[in-house]
């Protein structure tokens, strides 16, 4: 497995430097960068030479252009990262603000630096990652609707709940015992329904609707 290349945004220097003592401690990270703003990120990452993160690790409070700004800004200049959001904010709204913009996963403050490890090994391994109290607010609005407003089949609920919970299509595959193609085709067909185009608007579609 090759090393996990990983930008950290945060403004508070002491989660920053924990952050950064601990993973370079880590056998499975490579190179690190931490920044304390979106606008020292931009200004680091006009050199075309620089290394590109593979993971970024990104607080919503930060000073100038807020995390949740930075998001859709870090995505031009890197498409193919994942962004992970460490932050003691916690309410829905900015749960699923972040998600829509493009974080594949959402992390508390209150997290261990051994949970925040783990989180970016199963993000780079495809999957995403939501620290408990975070997971319950999602999963606590997404329980399988048996009644006709519910425009999903029963399948899809399942395929949609792997998601929620932050697996990878492997392991929603593995979970249900169908190919990885049928949950593509299933993805595909969910996106069409709910006429919506990624994993971040499904788990917003079931806060909003209260799936039950």
């Amino acid at each position: 497995m090759n090393q996990i290349r990983v930008s950290i945004i945060e403004d508070d220097i002491i989660v920053r430097e924990s952050l950064v003592n601990y993973l370079e401690l880590k056998s499975e990270i490579g190179d690190i960068q931490a920044f304390s703003s979106v606008e020292d990120f931009e200004k680091n990452y006009i050199n075309p030479t620089t290394i590109l993160p593979d993971i970024i690790i990104l607080d919503i409070q930060l000073p100038g252009k807020t995390g949740i700004q930075g998001i859709p800004i870090i995505k031009q200049i890197i498409p193919d990262t994942d962004i992970i959001m460490l932050t003691t904010f916690e309410d829905s709204e900015k749960i699923f603000d972040a998600l829509c913009a493009g974080a594949c996963s959402y992390l508390s403050k209150r997290s261990t630096l051994s949970s925040i490890f783990d989180c970016i090994i199963t993000v780079s391994k495809g999957g995403s990652y939501m620290s408990p109290p975070i997971a319950r607010k999602i999963t606590q609005f997404f329980i399988k609707k048996n009644s006709i407003e519910n425009p999903l089949t029963d399948r899809q609920m399942e395929i949609a709940q792997g998601i929620v919970d932050g697996l990878s299509y492997k392991m929603i595959a593995n979970r249900l015992e169908i190919s990885l193609d049928t949950v593509r085709t299933h993805i595909m067909q969910i996106y069409r329904t709910l006429n919506i185009n990624c994993k971040g608007q499904l788990i917003k579609w079931a806060l909003n609707n209260k799936i039950h």
